[in-house]
C-alpha cells in the first residue's frame, strides 16, 4: 500500500507545485497574515472533496458534460482576467501602501469567496483531480485506491499549510513596497496567462461540440 500512497503524493505534488490562481492567494493571504491559516485550511478541503471525487468516480460525470467543463472553463476565464486585473493595478499603484491597507480590511466573507472562486472556477482543478487522478486512481482496486487517494491528499495538506506559514514568517520582508509591486506584477500577468490558455481551450472545446 505505501507503493500507491507514495505514488498519489508525488503526482499530487507534481500537480500543485506550479504557480496558479489558488496558491497565489494563499502565498497572499500569508504575506498578510490574513486569516491564512483559515485559507489553507479551506483549500486543503476543496482539495480533498475533488481529490475523492475525481479518484472515486466523479470523472465520469465531467468527461459526459463538455458544455459544463465549457461553463466552468469561461467562468475561470472572466474570473482571472479580473484577478489579475486587480493585482497589476496594486503593483502599478503610486500609492500601494495605501491600496494593501485598503485589502486588509477585508472582511472574512469576501475573502472566503474569493477563495471559493479561485478553487471552483479554475477548469485546471477538475482536469487534473477528475481526468489525471480519475484516470489513474479508478483504474485500481479498492485499497491500493484509497491509499493513492490519500497520497495526494496528503500533498495538498502539506503544500498548502507549508505555503501559508512560509508567507507568514517571511511576510516582514515580503510586505514591502518593492516586494509587493513584484508579487503583485508576477501574479498578474501568471493569473491572464492562464486565463488566455484557458480562453484557447474554451474555443478548442466550443469547436469540437459545433
Amino acid at each position: 500500500m505505501l507503493t500507491y500512497y507514495f505514488q498519489g503524493l508525488a503526482l499530487g505534488a507534481a500537480m500543485i507545485l506550479p504557480l496558479g490562481p489558488q496558491n497565489a492567494f494563499v502565498l497572499n493571504q500569508g504575506i498578510r497574515r490574513q486569516y491564512h491559516l483559515m485559507i489553507a485550511s479551506l483549500c486543503a478541503l476543496s482539495d480533498i472533496v475533488l481529490i475523492c471525487a475525481g479518484v472515486f468516480g466523479g470523472s465520469a460525470i465531467l468527461m459526459q458534460s463538455p458544455w459544463l467543463l465549457a461553463l466552468v472553463t469561461w467562468g475561470g476565464v472572466a474570473f482571472l482576467l479580473w484577478y489579475g486585473f486587480g493585482a497589476l493595478k496594486t503593483a502599478f499603484s503610486q500609492h500601494i501602501e495605501l491600496t494593501s491597507a485598503q485589502v486588509m480590511k477585508q472582511g472574512r466573507l469576501r475573502i472566503i469567496a474569493t477563495m471559493l472562486a479561485v478553487t471552483w472556477l479554475n477548469p485546471h482543478v477538475y482536469l487534473d483531480t477528475f481526468v489525471v487522478l480519475g484516470s489513474l486512481g479508478g483504474q485500481l482496486a479498492e485499497m491500493p485506491k484509497r491509499a493513492f487517494a490519500l497520497g495526494t491528499i496528503s500533498a495538498s495538506v502539506l503544500w498548502f499549510f507549508g505555503l501559508a506559514l512560509l508567507a507568514a514568517w517571511l511576510a516582514p520582508r515580503l510586505r514591502t513596497a518593492k516586494a509587493q509591486r513584484v508579487i503583485n506584477s508576477v501574479v498578474g500577468v501568471v493569473m491572464w496567462v492562464i486565463a488566455f490558455q484557458l480562453a484557447r481551450e474554451g474555443i478548442a472545446h466550443i469547436n469540437a461540440l459545433l
